[in-house]
C-alpha cells in the first residue's frame, strides 16, 4: 500500500496531465465529427488487422483437415463426372447409354513413402483391400500419372512408380491419337522418362504434350504425362524421345487410385479370344 501511495505522490503531476488529456480527447471526439470519424476508422483498422491475423493463423492450423476435405470432394466430383459424362451424343435427341456408361471410379489416397533415386522405385499409399484397391490399378494426381498398384495389404498398397525400369505404359501424342508408343525410364533423371517406338512419320516437336493412350485397362486415355524435351534418332526403328514429367516425382502427397469397372470383362474376352 505504501508503494502505491509513493507512486502517486511521485507522478501526481504527470498523472493529472494524463487525466486532463483524456478529458480533452473525449470532448474532441464527441463534439467534432471529423476527429470522431478518424478515431473510429483507426480503431477499426487496428481491430481488422488483429482479426485478420487471428483468422489467418486459425486457417493455417486447419489446413490439414481442409486439404483432406477438398481431396474427398475432388474424388466425389471425379466419380460423379464419370457417371454423368457426356450422356448426350452430338445429336442431342440420341442417348447412347452403352457408350457413356460409367467406366472408372476414383479413390483418394495419400503417399506415405516415396522412392525416386533407385533403378526400381516404389511408393506406398494409405489405402488397401479394405478400400477396394487391388493389383494393377492406375495411380494418378491432378498433374498426371504416378504408377501402378503392385502389392496390396488390408490398409496399404505398394505402387510401382513410373520411375521403375520395369514400368511400361502406353502413351500417345496429344491431339494426334494415331501415334502411340511405350513409356519407360532409363533410371538416370527422375524428372525425365523415355517414350519408345513412336512412328517416324509422327509430327513430333519439342514442347508437345504426351498423355496416356488408353490402350490398356489400367489408365484412362488422356491423362497427362509430360512434354517432349528431346528427340533422338528419329531415322531409326529404335527412336527414343525424352519426356519431362509434369509431376515432380520427388515431391508427391495426394493421389487417386483409378479402378476400371470394365477391366475383368475386357480381360475375360481377350483371354477367350487367345484360346
Amino acid at each position: 500500500m505504501q508503494q502505491i501511495i509513493y507512486f502517486f505522490q511521485k507522478f501526481k503531476y504527470f498523472l493529472f496531465f494524463l487525466f486532463l488529456e483524456c478529458i480533452a480527447l473525449t470532448l474532441t471526439f464527441n463534439n467534432l465529427n471529423f476527429h470522431k470519424s478518424k478515431f473510429v476508422n483507426s480503431a477499426n483498422s487496428v481491430t481488422g488487422i488483429f482479426y485478420s491475423t487471428l483468422s489467418n493463423s486459425m486457417e493455417y492450423l486447419s489446413l490439414k483437415s481442409k486439404n483432406q476435405s477438398l481431396q474427398e470432394e475432388n474424388t466425389q466430383l471425379k466419380n460423379d463426372l464419370e457417371k454423368n459424362k457426356l450422356f448426350f451424343s452430338t445429336d442431342i435427341s440420341v442417348i447412347d447409354t452403352v457408350k457413356y456408361h460409367q467406366k472408372y471410379t476414383y479413390t483418394e489416397a495419400k503417399i506415405i513413402n516415396n522412392n525416386y533415386s533407385k533403378p526400381h522405385n516404389f511408393l506406398t499409399i494409405n489405402r488397401g483391400l479394405n478400400e477396394g484397391i487391388i493389383k494393377e490399378m492406375g495411380v494418378i494426381n491432378r498433374r498426371g500419372i504416378i504408377g501402378i498398384t503392385e502389392n496390396v495389404s488390408n490398409n496399404y498398397t505398394r505402387v510401382q512408380s513410373i520411375l521403375n525400369k520395369n514400368s511400361n505404359i502406353n502413351a500417345r501424342l496429344k491431339g494426334n491419337t494415331a501415334y502411340f508408343g511405350t513409356l519407360k525410364w532409363n533410371s538416370i533423371d527422375y524428372n525425365t522418362v523415355q517414350l519408345h517406338d513412336i512412328p517416324r512419320q509422327a509430327p513430333l516437336k519439342i514442347g508437345d504434350t504426351i498423355e496416356t493412350g488408353g490402350k490398356s485397362t489400367i489408365f484412362p486415355e488422356g491423362i497427362p504425362i509430360g512434354t517432349v524435351s528431346k528427340i533422338n534418332k528419329r531415322n531409326t526403328a529404335n527412336s527414343k524421345i525424352n519426356v519431362t514429367l509434369f509431376n515432380d516425382m520427388s515431391n508427391l502427397e495426394n493421389v487417386y487410385v483409378v479402378k476400371n469397372l470394365h477391366k475383368q470383362e475386357i480381360q475375360l474376352l481377350e483371354n477367350n479370344s487367345n484360346e
